[in-house]
């Protein structure tokens, strides 16, 4: 069973310019990421898109849907910014139901060597192979339905809604 990886930027990916003090985006992190943990699984990725999810459009989200619904792996990863995930979650719970997609992210860019971002690519890996068909968001640990999550701006957290 494959799995197949799709990024689309977010925290994640960003790296810092040190010259002038902004974050951006230079190419995805998750390569190096699966080589660092000793990932054996069968991976096919590929990069949909690299921005930051508070810019993410409704035609972003209808690219991520395209080929969520083209792919043929049933199993699919999405890295992807912290701020609108659960947005795109719930685009992707209302439209796809035979494929199991986790979405998942970082607070903190990998490229700054304190990220959360490795633990949770591990942690959403073994969900996207344990879950059954339905969306789903990661994040430290944790897993959660498309329709009963999201963020908590004041903890960085993901909860459920109730």
């Amino acid at each position: 069973m494959a799995i197949r990886i799709f990024t689309t930027g977010g925290t994640f990916d960003k790296e810092y310019d040190e010259i002038k003090g902004r974050l951006f985006f230079k190419h995805t992190q998750v390569p190096e990421m699966l080589r660092l943990g000793r990932s054996r699984l069968k991976i096919k990725m590929s990069s949909l898109m690299m921005v930051d999810s508070l810019e993410m459009t409704q035609a972003h989200r209808e690219t991520i849907i395209r080929h969520c619904q083209k792919t043929q792996e049933e199993r699919i990863l999405i890295i992807h910014g912290t701020d609108t995930m659960a947005k795109t979650a719930q685009v992707l719970g209302k439209r796809i139901r035979n494929k199991t997609i986790v979405l998942t992210g970082a607070i903190i860019p990998y490229k700054f060597g304190s990220s959360d971002g490795l633990f949770n690519l591990g942690s959403s890996l073994a969900f996207v192979q344990t879950l059954p068909h339905g969306v789903y968001i990661s994040m430290n640990g944790k897993w959660f339905v498309w329709h009963n999550v999201k963020k908590n701006k004041q903890t960085g957290e993901f909860e459920k809604i109730r």
